[in-house]
């Protein structure tokens, strides 16, 4: 099989469609794992950085890392809890970034599944959860 036909390759060229649609749509004011973390946030208000990793697939220091870089842009705010962990919550400076990125997130995805037909987005869409396991 050549490389460009096997999955790791063709899941890194997804990745990399999506990323490029992303900052098409919302130039460089926010990344995708950044939205990725606002909208968590927004749906599990006050978790733990632990947690907020696990949700998004990431590793704890990425995510702390991310999580300092979000909190000097005024978007989130660390709480310290027992046992050294952090708790996490958008500030309202963080609602309205996310606000302003959720309208074209819509067409990201429009744009990444615009070569499948209806029913192919939805098994696609099926396929890759199934991938990740959720």
């Amino acid at each position: 099989m050549p490389v460009h036909e096997e999955p790791g390759h063709l899941i890194r060229r997804a990745q990399q469609l999506a990323v490029a649609r992303f900052h098409e749509v919302h130039g460089r004011h926010a990344t995708p794992i950044q939205y990725a973390i606002l909208r968590t946030l927004q749906e599990s208000p006050g978790i733990d950085q632990v947690t907020l990793a696990q949700k998004i697939a990431l590793d704890t220091s990425s995510t702390a890392d991310i999580a300092t870089r979000l909190e000097a842009k005024g978007w989130i705010v660390r709480k310290v809890m027992p046992r050294r962990q952090r708790s996490l919550s958008l500030t309202a400076e963080g609602e309205d970034v996310l606000l302003e990125l959720q309208p074209g997130i819509e067409l990201v995805y429009q744009a990444v599944l615009k070569n499948l037909a209806p029913a192919e987005q939805d098994e696609f869409m099926r396929l890759l959860r199934k991938l990740v396991a959720l």
